[in-house]
């Protein structure tokens, strides 16, 4: 059974929301490349439109929107996704993954181009993280 973690960026406040996805909401995301946009309510978050940016597989490899197709691929890189260059002009061989959701994908990073009615926090409660101190 396929499960991804979504990740839902909200621009207008800042916040990003992290929300585990199984069986027929993640088969919205399966076969969408990136820069595509899928429905809220196929996540459970009615109203909403997703535009997928990205996402990383088992491995952490992350994935390019500029590089069409599944599977992984060696480029020689400068920088974007996928490699971030301590030095000026440093390129490097690393393994980058293409911009189509498969089922190998673990992690998919999202951003909120349409809201709903509701804002996005009462769809995710905040846990309380302190405890009461004795």
């Amino acid at each position: 059974m396929v499960e991804f973690k979504v990740v839902v960026s909200d621009p207008k406040t800042g916040q990003a929301y992290n929300l585990t996805v199984s069986g027929g909401a993640a088969g919205a995301f399966v076969g969408k490349k990136i820069g595509k946009e899928v429905e809220g309510a196929a996540i459970g978050l009615p109203g909403y439109k997703l535009q997928i940016t990205g996402g990383s597989d088992r491995d952490g490899t992350a994935a390019r929107p500029d590089l069409p197709g599944v599977g992984r691929k060696r480029l020689l890189l400068s920088g974007g996704a996928g490699f971030h260059p301590p030095h000026d002009g440093e390129r490097r061989r690393k393994f980058i993954r293409g911009n189509e959701i498969t089922i190998e994908f673990v992690q998919i990073n999202t951003i909120v181009i349409g809201q709903g009615e509701k804002p996005l926090a009462e769809y995710f409660p905040k846990e309380k993280a302190e405890k009461a101190a004795a």
